[in-house]
């Protein structure tokens, strides 16, 4: 996997059907799907293996427990992550 550094971040989530909505600090494109965000690797497992119809998955914002941020990250995979609709509608994603 490449690691590209895009300083047009803005304009990257907008092409890639981020909406402003579900936008965080980070952005992935996983198999032909989008990761916003803190996103745990359990909801990216499920994701690939059930391949839903929609962009992908957001974990807005920055969770106050995500890797490297605190020593509490145990409880981090039950992070809240939504599925990005192909109309861009935000709804729950259970994994």
């Amino acid at each position: 996997m490449d690691l590209i550094e895009n300083p047009q971040m803005v304009e990257f989530k907008l092409e890639h059907d981020v909406p402003s909505g579900a936008q965080s600090c980070h952005t992935a494109l996983v198999e032909g799907y989008v990761v916003e965000g803190h996103v745990p690797a359990g909801a990216i497992v499920r994701l690939l293996e059930d391949r839903p119809v929609g962009v992908g998955l957001a974990l807005p914002g920055m969770p106050a427990d995500a890797p490297g941020m605190t020593d509490e990250s145990e409880s981090f995979e039950s992070q809240p992550v939504v599925l990005i609709g192909s109309d861009g509608a935000l709804t729950p994603f259970e994994y």
